[in-house]
């Protein structure tokens, strides 16, 4: 009934005629009254947007009547934003220059600010600039933001760590709504391309009260590419070849925009081979391919804007296990997995007098399969046998169908408060058709019900809210490995979570923020009925189904000054975790496998990031950048927690030149990332040992009438150290991560 209900929501278009408002404009230079060409002009509510001509002049066609947010950014102004009332019959408004870098919208918070307007920090990059640092992946690119780490399994397998949290304390968004593909599990990938990713924002800490159950640690919001401006075609494509891997990656894409209607599609695909380390092994089974389609249509009416989005990926990846064969091969070896993810979305926004409703609707599918060894074959077979020779069933086979909504009502706003309440939940069901079963068949339903506001002074800005949340998983009996019956589970997880943040600004040169918040997070299957060896992970998982939810309160400070030369942050934060889940090993074998059993116990972390930023006025094409970063995380009883990221200092000095006559855009950069000793190892780890990691890149566009081309180059571990990342999982194998690495990439568009 729920998918019929969602398949008549996805059908029913507002059929109200169109908007005969129009908004033109001029965008100057405040210092000299100068037009300012190729100026971005975004309405974030409406996802609408255009740029300024040479005479600094735009205009935009059927807008809605209404108040709503103007976006104005430039390179080399400061950016602007600012309330226009629909009816307007023309705006002149001034930038500000600035060797600041521009900013924009912040998609993952509740009022669509600025970062500098923010109650609460979030780091945004765009794709393309963590693709410019050499990312081989999305989860590799990540680790460029300051408090994000990556926990990975080679180079095709990674989780995103903030601040020391990760797996299911960490929410990933994609197109709008929570991602749902079995995350709980540390050998787990995101399963997402970047091609067709625009940017991606990060909330480091407590989100409970946007985001409900697993945002304890933070969120990771990714936001797809824009469609076209209105009225114009692209088309692009891209290639990238990286070095060690022998890997490359294509993509294609198409948009086209039209006043009320909109389309884009992509294609991609990426093969690599297993990862060369600095003594020159390559990683056997750390190979994977991936192929991926993303597509959307957009339509704007007078009162109604929708946008469908529907992505599937497919990845096989090997799951390594020991050195072994020395090829080049893109063909996965056994143990490997292929996952499926189908990502279905419509985002709907209905236009009333003073006030709108968003409707955010969902569907995923995920596939997960995992192949093992023949165990009939001799140990020196499987070392050659490829997944062409796999056996037909897989050993381990689990379908995730999920459905999402997320419906919130942005009330009038009422002086100076901005006020926001909703209801978002789930309905989720786990199928097991493998011969294995890891987790039981079992159905999850989440509710929640939240209101927020914001209240902003001259220098002040306040911003609070309350959640209320209630989940519910129910799961079938099954046998294990082991011939044990395990019971069926009927429980409840109820939360009720608050947050309450205050920003002061003066001038925009001085920015502090001061957040408290508490979230929430129940336990997932994996952690209450888990009874079986876990081959990607190369344990025997026992589950406890007596866990309680975790509970968690975390203070938040943050600091910032800045001016035309110079930048400077400091961030520092307290979490307090009450019952925090952990495995922890039994100390005996099932299987010739480890057995570890899940528990809780009270944690704490706590640390910061610091960093600076020179840029010289009138060098403004110099960039001086540092940063450090530190987490320290443990039990009451004193002992340190597991996954917890080494300190790290990074420095990077970079140059851009806007202006040429033949190439524009210019860039080059030279980084240094030094990790330091990781002294506190967790319960069953080891300590790990201090690296230092050179990068540098350089890069260019050529406009070649009417289309662009962009060129790259990058390299990461210039000088081919070996070296074992903390948060590497074949660290208790002594295998090293990945060493030289060199990204060529090719960016045409059209």
């Amino acid at each position: 009934m729920r998918y019929k209900l969602f398949l008549t929501l996805l059908l029913a278009v507002n059929t109200l005629l169109f908007s005969q408002n129009d908004l033109k404009g001029k965008i100057t230079n405040a210092q000299d009254g100068t037009p300012v060409f190729s100026a971005n002009i975004y309405f974030p509510e409406l996802e609408k947007g255009t740029m300024s001509d040479l005479n600094g002049e735009f205009i935009f066609k059927n807008l809605p009547e209404g108040k709503y947010k103007l976006v104005i950014s430039s390179i080399g102004y400061s950016s602007l934003t600012k309330e226009v009332i629909i009816p307007e019959d023309y705006l002149v408004l001034s930038l500000n220059p600035s060797a600041i870098e521009m900013e924009e919208v912040m998609v993952s918070t509740p009022f669509h600010q600025l970062q500098s307007e923010n109650v609460m920090k979030v780091e945004r990059e765009s794709i393309s600039e963590l693709n410019r640092k050499g990312a081989v992946s999305l989860s590799d690119g990540i680790t460029q933001i300051a408090g994000v780490e990556s926990l990975t399994t080679g180079v095709g397998i990674g989780k995103p760590v903030i601040r020391g949290l990760s797996s299911n304390r960490v929410l990933v968004y994609t197109q709008g709504i929570r991602l749902e593909n079995q995350q709980y599990g540390d050998e787990h990938g995101l399963g997402i391309s970047s091609k067709g990713i625009g940017s991606v924002e990060v909330i480091k800490g407590p989100a409970s009260l946007l985001y409900g159950s697993d945002a304890i640690g933070g969120v990771l919001y990714l936001n797809p590419e824009r469609y076209a401006s209105s009225n114009s075609t692209n088309a692009g494509a891209e290639f990238d070849y990286f070095s060690n891997t022998r890997g490359y990656q294509g993509s294609l894409v198409a948009k086209t925009s039209g006043e009320k209607f909109k389309f884009l599609a992509r294609g991609s695909y990426a093969a690599h081979s297993d990862y060369k380390a600095g003594n020159e092994q390559r990683v056997t089974n750390t190979r994977f391919n991936e192929k991926d389609l993303k597509t959307g249509v957009g339509l704007q009416l007078e009162k109604y804007r929708a946008d469908l989005r529907y992505n599937f990926n497919r990845s096989e990846i090997g799951i390594p296990e020991e050195i072994g064969a020395q090829t080049t091969d893109k063909n996965p070896l056994l143990p490997y997995q292929e996952i499926d993810n189908h990502v279905l979305s419509l985002d709907n926004r209905f236009f009333l007098k003073s006030s709108s409703i968003d409707m955010k609707l969902g569907y995923q599918f995920n596939d997960r399969k995992e192949f093992e060894e023949h165990h009939e074959e001799e140990e020196e077979d499987h070392e050659e046998e490829s997944h062409t020779e796999a056996e037909e069933a897989p050993a381990l086979e689990m379908h995730l169908k999920t459905f999402n909504y997320n419906i919130k009502y942005n009330f009038p706003d009422l002086g100076n408060f901005e006020t926001i309440a909703g209801v978002q939940g789930m309905h989720q069901t786990n199928e097991n058709f493998g011969e294995e079963i890891l987790i039981p068949d079992a159905r999850t339903t989440d509710i929640g019900a939240f209101a927020t506001t914001h209240y902003h002074l001259k220098n002040w800005d306040f911003q609070g809210g309350l959640r209320f949340d209630r989940r519910h998983i129910e799961t079938d009996s099954f046998s294990t490995e082991t011939n044990e019956s395990i019971a069926a589970l009927d429980r409840d997880f109820n939360s009720v979570n608050g947050a309450f943040g205050l920003k002061y600004h003066y001038e925009q040169k001085i920015i502090a923020r001061l957040n408290l918040a508490s979230g929430f997070r129940a336990p997932n299957l994996s952690e209450l009925t888990s009874d079986g060896s876990h081959s990607g992970a190369n344990r025997y998982e026992i589950g406890n189904p007596e866990l309680k939810n975790e509970q968690n309160f975390q203070v938040d400070l943050a600091l910032e000054w800045r001016n035309q030369h110079f930048e400077a942050y400091f961030n520092a934060f307290d979490n307090s975790v009450k019952d925090y889940i952990f495995l922890k090993p039994e100390g005996e074998l099932i299987n010739e496998d480890p057995v570890y059993k899940y528990v809780q116990g009270n944690a704490n972390l706590y640390g910061g990031e610091i960093g600076i930023h020179i840029h010289p006025h009138p060098l403004d094409w110099l960039h001086l950048e540092s940063s450090f970063e530190m987490v320290r995380g443990k039990l009451t009883n004193g002992e340190d927690l597991p996954l917890i990221p080494a300190n790290s200092l990074t420095n990077t000095f970079r140059v851009e030149f806007q202006k040429g006559k033949i190439f524009t855009d210019k860039y080059a950069f030279v980084r240094l990332k030094n990790v330091f000793e990781q002294n506190n190892p967790g319960l069953f780890e080891t300590r790990t040992a201090a690296y230092g990691l050179l990068g540098a890149g350089f890069g260019g566009s050529l406009k070649l009438e009417a289309s662009k081309l962009e060129i790259s180059a990058s390299a990461n571990n210039i000088l081919d150290r070996s070296y074992i990342s903390h948060l590497s999982r074949l660290k208790p194998d002594a295998i090293q991560n990945i060493g030289r690495n060199i990204m060529l990439s090719v960016s045409w568009s059209i």
